[in-house]
């Protein structure tokens, strides 16, 4: 048996309190996803002052969590939005949010909503040459956006790493002629520059990439904006270190700045943090299921009411979030903490190797609730709705002392409705 390895330290809650807790249990039930506004805002705040040369602009990249009740928060704090497929879009129209403050980034082209989308003023990303190809058919002699593969990425993992010869993502950097080609060919203006390599921040790497993403936009004459992503390091655990916006900006600020110089193109920048506006402004509130062992040269599992059909990263990704058991003990013990699906990989304590490892968490009681966090940012939105058919989870915002339910609790009428039986 592989020996148990302890490698996480005790985590603490990050805005709620245990009567917040319980006012959400009361409300809802558990499990249940709570926002806090005032989190997301200061998020907001930090994300718009990200130094810049020659003009700045913040869109989100909202399938980290896309509800509409964050969407309007963020609209309101005057960040624009980067959307995953054309649904997306959707979801955004429907809350309102105008046309041209959306961007579409879709690795599958859009075939039902397009004319929609486009006519109400939404940018296109091209994301392939096919697409460009696509796009030009349906309207020659507009504008777009191009999204470029750097050559190289960055990211704990292939999962989490977007850029690079492993990555299908954007057009690689070596096909730009064709881009243009095709571009031309339906009288297509080539305004924007995109590139995004993934969610690491090793520097050498943003440089590289930044660039090189410089010099495709001196490709074409009519850019004027180059994006480069998101993909901005945000501690979950309290081990880890998030990325410096400021740090970040100001280099990234001083590459654009020299490449004016050199070149005399000042192109205003933006950028697309997703899990830097949401992971820590969410938290998951559940219960311990149960507890059991497998003997003295075993482990103790800590089962929760909650799995990963709820917060699918740590099945996914091997992604730790912080775990908090909301009780009074003053001892602790080590858990391998585990969900409520039947499937060997719903464990919240393994690592990359896909070995089980324990949590140190206060001594629990079958029935304490439980708080995981960082949960703002691609759980709910990521989440493997009505898997065993567990009812999807209801969502809460804490605005103030107040809390508001965004998302009601699934019941079972709801979950089969769309189904047919046929005859």
């Amino acid at each position: 048996m592989t020996t148990q390895t302890n490698v996480k330290h005790m985590e603490s809650l990050n805005f709620l309190t245990p009567e917040t807790i319980s006012k959400a249990i009361t409300l809802v039930g558990s499990p249940a996803y709570v926002y806090c506004r005032k989190t997301i805002e200061q998020r907001c705040s930090e994300v718009s002052a990200f130094p810049s040369a020659f003009g700045f602009n913040a869109r989100y990249a909202l399938k980290a969590n896309p509800h509409l009740a964050i969407l309007k928060i963020i609209e309101a704090m005057g960040l624009h939005f980067d959307a995953s497929s054309e649904y997306e879009v959707m979801r955004c129209l429907h809350a309102g949010i105008p046309g041209e403050k959306i961007q579409l980034t879709s690795q599958q082209f859009p075939n039902k909503h397009l004319t929609e989308i486009i006519n109400a003023g939404v940018l296109f990303n091209a994301c392939s040459l096919r697409q460009i190809e696509s796009f030009g058919k349906a309207f020659p002699g507009s504008n777009i956006s191009i999204r470029v593969n750097p050559g190289t990425g960055s990211g704990s993992n292939r999962k989490t790493n977007v850029g690079g010869p492993s990555a299908s993502f954007g057009i690689w950097h070596e096909h730009t002629n064709q881009a243009a080609e095709i571009a031309a060919k339906h009288n297509l203006n080539i305004t924007r520059i995109h590139s995004h390599i993934g969610s690491g921040s090793d520097p050498d790497v943003w440089k590289a990439v930044t660039e090189m993403t410089l010099a495709q936009a001196d490709k074409f004459p009519s850019v004027h904006t180059v994006n480069l992503g998101g993909g901005f390091k945000v501690a979950r655990m309290s081990a880890e270190k998030s990325t410096n916006l400021q740090e970040v900006g100001e280099f990234v600020k001083s590459v654009f700045t020299q490449h004016a110089q050199n070149t005399g193109k000042q192109y205003k920048l933006e950028i697309e943090p997703g899990t830097y506006l949401s992971a820590n402004c969410g938290s998951l509130i559940c219960h311990v299921d149960d507890i059991s062992n497998t003997g003295k040269d075993g482990y103790t599992f800590l089962k929760l009411n909650t799995g990963m059909d709820t917060i699918t990263r740590p099945a996914l990704y091997a992604a730790d979030h912080p775990i908090i058991i909301i009780n009074n003990s003053s001892e602790t013990q080590d858990y391998v903490v585990c969900g409520h699906c039947c499937e060997s990989g719903d464990v919240f304590t393994v690592d990359e190797s896909d070995t089980l490892t324990t949590a140190t968490l206060n001594k629990a009681e079958i029935g304490d609730p439980v708080v995981i966090e960082g949960a703002g940012a691609y759980c709910a939105s990521m989440s493997l709705k009505n898997y065993n058919s567990f009812p999807t989870t209801p969502q809460l915002l804490l605005d103030k002392d107040t809390l508001k339910i965004i998302q009601q609790p699934q019941s079972l009428t709801n979950m089969l409705s769309p189904e047919i039986i046929p005859e």
